[in-house]
């Protein structure tokens, strides 16, 4: 006897977004990779990241791969959409930190417009999650690249109006970052939309946690997220997902801990790329649109995952 999948009658759909120049994401009309009830125009997205200074503190499994670009953003940049096949950069801005380098706002924009201007996968920008500081940057960042779509954040409710009108201004799309609440994320998504920022120019970053219990409350909240948009139509939450996941895994001890301090754990190598892995494929389950990855073979391994889920649900449909 042959499966028959339930058919949902989904009410909702996940806003396009556009960012770079000719790429979108969102656009669901059903669950994640539920093909047989709807569709998804644009498959999840693999953002590996970049950061503008070096990371000497990262586990030797992955500063091995970019100990030589680690001091140039913009080669960092270019080796992971040549070399690892991302679809689009997410440019980390730890210089920026007020409780580390504090660089200016005007150093960082011209770095953004150097990495922008090399590579031709999409670019985001994402600053230090400190308020006042990232304010002060992702407005300077808007205003130096007028014309390109380059999703700015995070954007949460302390600094909703400044960079919500700098992002206004120049045609920006802005990551809404709230910690793990449904309720506050569609807060935050009404008060961007009262102060004049378009529903499709708003994503969601709902907070990451790694493989663990931070991924279980992950998941739930962004399940919810999901069951809001699309099975009650609610209109506030329907923008796509960001998931900023790559900090979260590679920081966990499971991923880093030495094999002399955990012998029962196995190479640590593995070990990172697998967490990362699993962590990033449990949240395509639960809706995620962009996922920003670290290690290339953790990249590989979930690009299987998407498109052996995409070819499992397209045989469903056929059948």
């Amino acid at each position: 006897m042959s499966f028959e999948p339930p058919i949902d009658q989904i009410k909702g759909k996940i806003r396009e977004v556009a960012i770079g120049q000719n790429a979108k994401i969102g656009g669901e009309t059903t669950f994640p990779f539920h093909l047989w009830e709807g569709d998804m125009p644009n498959p999840p997205m693999i953002a590996m990241e970049v950061y503008d200074e070096p990371q000497p503190g990262w586990p030797e499994a992955v500063r091995k791969v970019y100990e030589d670009v680690m001091g140039d953003p913009v080669a960092w940049a270019k080796k992971c959409q040549d070399e690892f096949g991302a679809d689009a950069i997410v440019l980390q801005l730890r210089s920026v930190d007020p409780n580390g380098t504090d660089a200016s706002a005007e150093a960082a924009a011209a770095t953004v417009k150097q990495v922008n201007d090399a590579i031709s996968v999409p670019l985001i920008v994402l600053g230090t999650g400190s308020p006042e500081k990232d304010t002060e940057v992702l407005k300077k960042v808007a205003e130096t690249m007028p014309d390109d779509l380059i999703p700015i954040g995070p954007v949460d409710d302390s600094n909703h109006r400044q960079i919500g009108a700098a992002a206004m201004g120049y045609k920006k799309p802005v990551i809404a970052f709230t910690s793990m609440d449904v309720n506050l994320a569609k807060q935050l998504n009404v008060l961007l939309t009262q102060l004049g920022v378009p529903e499709d120019k708003i994503i969601i970053d709902p907070t990451t946690g790694a493989l663990g219990y931070g991924l279980d409350y992950c998941y739930s909240i962004m399940e919810r997220d999901r069951l809001a948009a699309l099975a009650q139509n609610d209109s506030k939450m329907q923008m796509p997902i960001f998931n900023n996941l790559a900090p979260e895994t590679w920081k966990a001890k499971e991923a880093k801990v030495s094999e002399e301090e955990e012998p029962t754990f196995g190479d640590v190598e593995t070990r990172g790329v697998l967490w990362e892995a699993i962590t990033a494929t449990s949240l395509l389950l639960c809706g995620s649109d962009v996922l920003v990855m670290r290690h290339p073979q953790a990249v590989k391994l979930v690009r299987t995952a998407i498109d052996g889920l995409q070819a499992q649900a397209k045989e469903k449909v056929a059948s």
